[in-house]
């Protein structure tokens, strides 16, 4: 063997192996950031989560959340209910909690006391009965938004059962949901915590070939109205809130399914 053929071994063999700890490096830092940031492996489809407007994501074991410092709560939480998550366990309803995973600081649930509003869920605390741990998570401050009490128990109870049902049709759903933030809100406690006058959900099925989505924007006051009259485009959500809620969908298809508010594949 030749000083050139040998040292063009030598060569190839320590580029191989530079290759190597260099992807192995980046598949370490990738766990390592993965398990920083507590994102839940199998409980949230990360593809489908939508684009945080203010660069606070906090990721929960059962849910996620983008949380606006400016309005003192979630601007999106988001979640995947399974049909094995249906779950009728009876757990004892705990003290809310501040979220300590909140940056900035989440809202004291003491803004709300005597204020006239609920501590309303955005995810549901009937959608993770399946567990003691998912039940609890659900208490966290970050995770609640002021709702007139009639809304809360009234029109928005009926939307959060109705995702039940598809949950148990369609075995399973994706969730996001949320209130419209704005600027001319009313606020709430020494935090001032905004009070949303719309919420919305848009709910995404993927458990078939095709995947269909429906949105609902509904004002956050008691209505006996059926709820496919609050049936809107994904689109014209993203226009009031400015929120991106499917960008890792291919194009084409969040253009189709973004811009219909069509609900005949759905069944109420």
């Amino acid at each position: 063997m030749t000083k050139r053929l040998g040292f063009t071994i030598l060569a190839l063999g320590l580029g191989v192996g530079v290759l190597w700890c260099n992807k192995h490096l980046e598949k370490l830092a990738l766990e390592e950031a993965f398990a920083e940031a507590s994102i839940p492996k199998s409980e949230t489809k990360l593809r489908l989560l939508p684009m945080g407007t203010t660069g606070q994501v906090v990721h929960h074991d059962s849910y996620s959340l983008s949380y606006n410092e400016e309005h003192e709560q979630a601007e999106w939480v988001a979640y995947e209910l399974k049909k094995d998550h249906l779950s009728d366990l009876d757990f004892k309803r705990p003290y809310f909690e501040i979220d300590s995973a909140v940056k900035t600081g989440a809202a004291h649930w003491r803004n709300y006391k005597n204020s006239g509003y609920d501590r309303g869920h955005l995810c549901p605390a009937g959608d993770r009965r399946y567990s003691l741990e998912a039940y609890n998570e659900t208490f966290l401050t970050s995770n609640i938004s002021p709702q007139d009490h009639y809304f809360n128990a009234g029109v928005w109870n009926r939307l959060e059962q109705q995702i039940r049902r598809w949950a148990n049709e369609y075995n399973g759903v994706f969730v996001v949901t949320g209130g419209v933030l704005t600027e001319d809100l009313e606020v709430i406690g020494q935090e001032q915590v905004s009070v949303p006058k719309y919420f919305y959900k848009v709910i995404l099925d993927d458990s078939n070939s095709e995947v269909k989505v429906i949105a609902f924007l509904i004002p956050a006051k008691e209505s006996s109205e059926h709820l496919n009259n609050f049936v809107v485009s994904v689109d014209s959500l993203e226009q009031i809130t400015g929120i991106d809620f499917f960008p890792d969908l291919e194009d084409t298809l969040e253009n189709t399914l973004e811009a219909s508010k069509e609900y005949s594949d759905w069944e109420f």
